[in-house]
């Protein structure tokens, strides 16, 4: 079994989670290691998780630690290749380092597309992954999508928003975009978890044998 689109899977925090979206061959899982996140993941929880997975990389997912911190927490950590974080300059201090970057950005309510567009071509440049968020639950309008065509002419954008099991096929052949993101979550109690809107989109993203 495979998926039609590249997947990640941000927030990852317990091993329902790990263990369902391995089985549906996602590509990217991320884990925060800031200590300060809700969603924050020790090397020794770390371990136990992906002890029972397969098949994926991993992602370090940071908000505004510095790169020097980030290098040096990873040094407690074995099974991380890619580094995520939230501020443009920490990009250049990571880009001599062996992981790969992708670049989480935050889209204004208001929808100001301009500045994204315009750092859009160093990314692909520098061949950083766009990770694109909304703060918002917006849906996407005609305008949404041409800009969103037009980044992914730029770079290789993830979406992380404003799509769902029905519309998930035809957003991805109109924007060209190289795949999506989604949040895992707590679980309910230990070993269970509501997977209901996550697996709906993994499902609709099946591709038949």
């Amino acid at each position: 079994m495979a998926l039609k689109t590249f997947v990640k899977i941000s927030n990852v925090n317990n091993l329902s989670d790990a263990r369902y979206c391995s089985g549906m061959y996602v590509n990217l899982m991320g884990f925060s290691l800031e200590e300060h996140s809700e969603h924050y993941v020790s090397p020794v929880e770390f371990k136990e998780i992906t002890n029972w997975l397969s098949g994926l990389e991993y992602v370090a997912e940071f908000s505004l630690t510095h790169p020097d911190e980030i290098l040096q927490t990873l040094t407690a950590y074995e099974g991380f290749s890619w580094i995520q974080v939230e501020e443009k300059h920490h990009l250049q201090l990571l880009d001599n380092s062996s992981y790969g970057l992708i670049y989480r950005y935050t889209l204004p309510a208001e929808g100001d597309w301009e500045e994204i567009l315009s750092f859009s071509k160093s990314l692909g440049k520098q061949q950083i992954v766009l990770n694109l968020e909304s703060d918002s639950n917006r849906e996407l309008q005609d305008e949404d999508i041409k800009s969103i065509r037009s980044l992914a002419q730029n770079c290789e954008v993830l979406l992380g928003f404003g799509f769902d099991a029905e519309n998930i096929g035809e957003l991805l052949e109109a924007t060209g975009i190289k795949g999506i993101s989604m949040k895992g979550g707590h679980e309910i109690r230990p070993g269970i978890k509501d997977f209901d809107e996550l697996a709906d989109i993994l499902e609709a993203l099946e591709l038949e044998d």
